[in-house]
């Protein structure tokens, strides 16, 4: 049986127990993380440790173990589980207390659950692209917090479903920001763009290594924002993801990017993002 791991303790799946009074649960008051495993081994671990504990400081929540605890306990839940391909989520609620909205007076300990998932590289979609569709951000004003507050995500995703879609990018009136659960980049005469990291969205770990991979090709990068016309009418777009890892997308709503097919930067940066993860593997 696989393991998951509440706080210190590895324990048998049909062991985990969760108040109905932890915070996460009534009030969404927690962050998370989902780290991509190749090959048994841990992706960039080091980046989403270190935004976990950003998010942490964001909403005031101490987490009781240090970056090197975390990571060896991760490590562990992924040998346990004899993972090979997949990932681990990991999140952390503020605790347990009596339901009222505002921080409980007595300290809580926070309450931390991981488990490990087996999934294949997406590679059909790498391949051929994907199709996307626009919808209003109507998400908070807090974007760059990892938090468990994610139904306006959860909405925008639905949409793309019923639509057949893969994605929902994301417009805050006419500006682009990201997608459901993807950062979202646009290239014009082999100029990549996309939003810079702000309250707007989520600086992923993924997109990080998209802009060094863009450094080590010699791809002029500018973060600003752009309009959804302005999208449009790129030359490619892709998202970027820790499990989508780098998606093309070849048709937004009815609008065909680059003739329906993915383009030869995306297909650089994919290349580039395959040497990273094959010095893990």
């Amino acid at each position: 049986m696989e393991k998951m791991l509440l706080n210190n303790d590895l324990i048998d799946n049909d062991q985990m127990k969760l108040s109905i009074n932890d915070r996460g649960y009534q009030f969404g008051d927690g962050i998370y993380e989902v780290i991509k495993v190749y090959n048994g081994n841990l992706f960039t671990p080091t980046e989403h440790i270190d935004r976990l504990y950003r998010s942490a400081d964001a909403i005031r929540l101490v987490i009781p173990y240090t970056k090197d605890v975390l990571h060896k306990t991760l490590y562990d839940l992924v040998e346990e589980n004899e993972l090979v391909d997949g990932h681990i989520y990991l999140q952390i609620t503020r605790g347990v207390s009596p339901r009222n909205h505002a921080f409980p007076i007595e300290p809580t300990e926070p309450v931390l659950i991981a488990y490990t998932q087996t999934a294949e590289r997406p590679v059909n979609n790498h391949r051929n692209g994907v199709s996307a569709i626009l919808v209003e951000d109507i998400r908070w004003l807090r974007c760059d917090i990892k938090s468990l507050n994610l139904l306006g995500n959860v909405l925008a995703k639905q949409k793309a479903h019923e639509a057949n879609c893969y994605e929902a990018i994301q417009h805050r009136g006419e500006i682009v920001t990201e997608g459901s659960s993807s950062n979202i980049y646009g290239i014009k005469n082999g100029v990549l763009y996309t939003h810079p990291t702000n309250q707007y969205i989520l600086n992923g770990i993924t997109r990080q290594v998209v802009m060094k991979c863009c450094q080590e090709l010699g791809i002029q990068v500018v973060e600003e924002p752009m309009t959804k016309e302005e999208l449009l009418q790129m030359d490619e777009v892709f998202l970027s993801s820790t499990t989508s890892e780098i998606t093309p997308i070849i048709k937004i709503d009815d609008s065909i990017i680059n003739s329906g097919k993915p383009g030869d930067f995306t297909r650089k940066i994919q290349q580039a993002f395959e040497e990273k993860v094959q010095q893990v593997m």
